[in-house]
Order: structure tokens, then sequence, then C-alpha cells
């Protein structure tokens, strides 16, 4: 059962949006390299404003994606990308349904 989470909402920079979904997309790969994350999305919110949600069976899983090429590579890009800092927040998971 999962029972942690990540929430991370970016917003683009004008003209960005592109590069932005590019970019989500090009995170797929990465994150299938992580036993421990178990489910990994990359979102759209709105017309500019973007997001990630993943869960973890425990918080090693958690930390070890915070320190994984995903959030390396955004917290490379996001001076580029986005009009300001990503928001990463932590969560916890009180129910869930997966396959």
């Amino acid at each position: 059962m999962v029972k942690f989470a990540l929430l991370v909402t970016m917003d683009a920079k004008p003209g960005k949006e592109a590069e932005v979904e590019a970019f989500l997309r090009s995170g797929q790969p990465l994150v299938e390299n992580e036993p421990g994350t178990i489910a990994w999305f990359g979102v759209r919110m709105g017309p500019s404003t973007f997001g990630i949600f993943d869960v973890f069976r425990d918080e090693a899983g958690r930390d070890a994606h915070l320190s994984g090429l995903v959030a390396a590579a955004l917290m490379e890009k996001a001076p580029d990308l986005f009009a300001s800092s990503p928001r990463i927040d932590k969560l916890d998971v009180l129910a869930a349904k997966l396959p």
C-alpha cells in the first residue's frame, strides 16, 4: 500500500509551456528505474500550470526520488522554464486504488 506522496506544482514562463510539457514527458523513462516510485504522473493543470504527482510505499522511496534524476533535472531547468521555483509538497496518502 502506498502511504506517501509528492505533489509538485510549476507555473511555466510565458511561451515555455511546450518545453515544460516535453520536459515532463521526458521524465517518465527516468522514474521507470526508481523501484521506490510506485506511480508517477506528469500533468497539466491549466494553460500554464503543470504538476507532478507520485506515490511511494515508504519515506525512503520518497527521499530517494527527491534525490533522483528527475528532481535534479527539475532544479536544473527551473530557472529557464518556470516563473517561480517549483512548489514541492510532501503528502500522506489516506486512501488509494492502484492496479
